[in-house]
């Protein structure tokens, strides 16, 4: 049998255990993509003169600082917000309903009343239910003893795998670098320096852009006196991983809920300034400074590898989705300059070089 279908036959098989491990792949998938993120940093550290297992517990020191002000200060605050937002949804129907629908219907002729009244129900009875649907959701979980035992194994696995793996990330590169037949190396290396180049310029660039704007979007909104400001302005930094979709997003909420505090142009020229703002340095510091001139994933390519992924392998698909797409397109454009250069896209000029040559 060529050497080929051999491969051929490992890739099948190696799709066809990840579906039948999907259940546990998920903090081995997890923690792999932490040690990926945190890496240069923990390289860093021990250029500066630590070992590597100091530089990866600073590493793990500064995470659990991260985690802890977000549990501590973000978390409950987004969760009060998202409370008073619920609360002041009926307003903004009642607003609609007396004021913009009438509008409406004699600019247009179409009565919105009953379309009103339908959507205000369905989405008061949701809201109300979410924290009902939680509830049982963690009820069922806490009942059963052994699915209670796998989540927590699971989310108390993930800390552990992206330890022992940052701490040994460059010898096991260098040891996948050294089972690679000798005459594949060159090109895996290439192709494996673009993967890192688009993934790199992705997750931790994109990453650092989302975060920076959701911080300058909620301290603007915030120091403005908005309501909602934190929520808002961390929506439309998450939302920021497709381009312009966190300003779009950011600006409308912000807007509407600008329009019914404060009822002024003025409160509305303050939003847009502050999203002006974010966009400004965006542009200008951000994404030359984190994302510079380095290879990313076009925008549909996101939205559908984050989509499949999900589809495909539900959560440990979603983490597996970037990566994998990164990779994908890697491979699609060494493709395309392979068909570029050879003798199917243009014989002519194929064939000259081999004149030139002889």
């Amino acid at each position: 049998m060529r050497r080929e279908w051999w491969i051929l036959i490992g890739g099948v098989a190696l799709i066809w255990l990840l579906f039948q491990l999907e259940a546990m792949l998920m903090p081995f998938i997890a923690g792999m993509i932490l040690a990926y993120l945190t890496d240069p940093l923990a390289n860093r550290l021990q250029r500066m003169g630590l070992s590597r297992t100091l530089a990866v517990s600073g590493v793990f020191l500064i995470l659990i600082l991260v985690l802890g002000v977000a549990l501590l200060v973000l978390i409950p605050l987004v969760v009060q917000q998202v409370r008073q937002l619920g609360q002041l949804i009926p307003g903004i129907f009642e607003w609609v309903e007396t004021s913009l629908a009438p509008q409406i219907r004699a600019w247009t002729g179409v009565d919105m009343a009953a379309d009103l009244e339908d959507l205000q129900e369905a989405l008061g009875q949701h809201w109300q239910d979410a924290g009902g649907y939680l509830a049982q959701f963690l009820g069922q979980i806490g009942r059963s003893g052994a699915a209670l035992l796998t989540w927590v194994t699971y989310v108390a696995l993930i800390p552990v795998v992206t330890f022992y793996l940052l701490l040994d990330w460059n010898r096991l590169l260098t040891n996948v670098r050294n089972l690679l037949p000798r005459h594949w190396e060159p090109a895996a290396v290439r192709l494996s320096q673009r993967c890192d180049e688009v993934l790199s310029a992705f997750l931790r660039g994109q990453l650092l852009v989302m975060l920076t704007l959701g911080a300058i979007y909620a301290v603007g909104l915030t120091t403005m006196g908005l309501r909602f400001g934190l929520l808002i302005g961390m929506m439309a930094g998450l939302a920021s991983i497709v381009p312009f979709l966190g300003f779009i997003v950011g600006i409308s909420v912000a807007l509407i809920v600008a329009f019914f505090q404060y009822d002024t142009w003025l409160a509305l020229l303050g939003v847009v300034i502050v999203f002006s703002i974010g966009q400004v340095l965006e542009s200008v510091l951000l994404q030359p400074k984190l994302l510079g001139d380095r290879i990313g994933l076009h925008p549909v390519a996101v939205i559908f590898a984050v989509l499949a992924g999900g589809t495909l392998f539900g959560f440990t698909g979603v983490l597996l989705a970037l990566p994998a797409a990164a990779v994908i397109m890697v491979l699609l454009r060494e493709l395309k300059d392979r068909y570029v250069s050879s003798s199917l896209y243009d014989a002519e000029q194929h064939d000259s070089r081999d004149e030139d040559t002889a």
